[in-house]
């Protein structure tokens, strides 16, 4: 999952004297994530099915819609992290994304009800549903990860482990997310989609009782006071609850009106994004108090954040393209069961909780022989170019109507899963590592737009899809079957690694690592 949070070991800190075992507030954070995660990563695995199956919608218009709702989800943070630090803390600000978000999941549940009796009204519920989801989750997902870190004194040994046991909550939610959802929704049945939905939102729920029965209790710093509370210099007005619901309910609105606007009206997104990091550009280079090391590592941020586009825009298929591939190109038939293509999903959180003890015990072995973080990544790169190379051979001069092995989804997924591992939490790590502190929230946005921008461009990507009898162009090259589009994901994350591999050399030398 894209979610990654771990600590990286080329960043050295003051060391701490451990305590034996971790604190209850761990275990409290983790139950909620993973419920979220289940919510968030559940509805994912049946969303473009259900746009295509129920809704009718054509999968380049679906495919498009899919990449501007995963973009939005990776924008909202920025705003509900601000909100969170300056006005209504942590605490209230997890509760209150999440009571969105069920909300969302439930208004979702009424929209595939009501697709066949009220089109109109569906396709209302339908935008109001996923821009509820994007609001909830700007103010969910920054802050529960934050809180982890609270919970230990700085330079605590246990810090490493405890996110590598909070990651595994987003992936055992990930993993259990899409095989209750499909099992439930995906049936073959476009009407039973409404149970994906109505069963994600539970989960979501669940996340929202746990948080909200344990925190006070157990969610506590080192010294024994509560976390993520208001903030004493926030004024009084924005606790109200009238405040609080009604800029909820703005958000949401705004959220609503965007995702609309981009897939209905005009597609303004890319331009709104790409507008976006020269802005935060061109704040951070015009401070003339930066150091001449502190550039040089905001620029290996920006250079890193780049390629990172490459990466997620090719692996963020796995909601869209690869999807469309499960359900119509894929054996899933096995005599006495057929497997839902949604459960797919579930293969890149179960390959995660698989081999990152594997790759954490690889860095550890290479002790000094340990590449450096952008080498890393551009591994990561790779991997996922030998991905799309391994599934392209398992398409390649099969007649159309015929389906393939499930071995070639699941082989791509686990190529995918060690490129992720390659890369997702190597470069979150360096962001935190190289950011200088006056700029460290700017530049994490750097990366968060990155990966809005990635998923943007999965959507457009996803739109390539090749339908029979139809050629898809992109950048002059042309497609007419499944292993034309596969190969343009070896081309595209190939090309990107090389070209890394190469610099990595450059970067090392502007990260400066031995410099202080």
């Amino acid at each position: 999952m894209s979610q990654t949070a771990t600590i990286n070991p080329e960043v050295t800190q003051p060391v701490a004297k451990a305590s034996k075992g971790h604190p209850k507030g761990l275990y409290v954070l983790f139950a909620t994530e993973m419920w979220e995660r289940y919510n968030y990563y559940g509805m994912r695995a049946i969303l473009v099915l259900f746009m295509t199956k129920a809704l009718l919608f054509d999968k380049v218009f679906a495919s498009n819609l899919y990449g501007s709702y995963t973009s939005l989800v990776y924008l909202t943070p920025l705003v509900g992290g601000y909100i969170s630090d300056r006005f209504w803390g942590n605490k209230r600000s997890i509760i209150a994304g999440g009571l969105v978000m069920a909300i969302g999941e439930f208004v979702l549940f009424f929209c595939a009800s009501l697709y066949k009796s009220a089109p109109d009204i569906s396709s209302i519920l339908f935008f109001t549903g996923l821009g509820l989801m994007i609001a909830g989750n700007g103010f969910f997902k920054p802050n529960i990860s934050s809180m982890v870190g609270q919970l230990y004194p700085k330079g605590d040994r246990r810090i490493d482990a405890a996110y590598t046991i909070f990651y595994m909550g987003i992936n055992v939610g990930g993993a259990i997310g899409p095989f209750i959802c499909g099992l439930v929704g995906d049936t073959g049945n476009p009407a039973d989609f409404k149970w994906s939905f109505l069963v994600a939102g539970i989960g979501m729920l669940l996340s929202v009782v746990v948080q909200k029965v344990f925190q006070s209790k157990y969610v506590k710093s080192p010294e024994g006071n509560p976390l993520g509370e208001v903030p004493a210099n926030s004024p009084k007005q924005f606790s109200n609850p009238v405040y609080i619901v009604g800029g909820l309910l703005l958000f949401s609105a705004v959220l609503i009106g965007l995702l609309y606007i981009d897939a209905k009206v005009v597609s303004y997104l890319t331009y709104l994004l790409i507008a976006s990091v020269l802005f935060i550009a061109f704040v951070i280079f015009s401070d003339k108090s930066l150091s001449k090391i502190e550039r040089q590592r905001i620029g290996v941020i920006f250079i890193v954040a780049f390629f990172v586009i490459f990466f997620w825009s090719a692996f963020e298929q796995a909601g869209a393209s690869l999807t469309f591939f499960a359900e119509e190109q894929t054996q899933r038939d096995l005599g006495f069961f057929t497997v839902p293509a949604s459960w797919f999903q579930s293969l890149n959180s179960v390959f995660v909780v698989a081999f990152a003890p594997v790759f954490a015990w690889l860095w550890l072995k290479l002790g000094k022989r340990e590449p450096t973080s952008p080498f890393k990544m551009a591994m990561g790169l790779m991997l996922l170019a030998l991905g799309y190379l391994w599934i392209a051979f398992g398409v390649k001069d099969v007649q159309p109507g015929i389906k393939v092995s499930m071995i070639w989804l699941t082989g791509m997924y686990a190529l995918h899963t060690w490129g992720e591992l390659s890369l997702s939490p190597i470069g979150l790590s360096l962001v935190n590592k190289l950011a200088p502190f006056k700029f460290a929230s700017l530049l994490m946005a750097v990366w968060f737009l990155a990966n809005a921008a990635a998923n943007k461009l999965a959507g457009v990507l996803s739109a390539l899809y090749p339908e029979a009898g139809k050629t898809t162009n992109f950048l002059g090259y042309h497609m007419t079957n499944l292993y034309d589009f596969f190969m343009l994901f070896v081309g595209m994350a190939g090309v990107a690694s090389l070209i890394l591999f190469s610099l990595t050399k450059l970067l090392k030398k502007m990260m400066h690592v031995n410099a202080e």
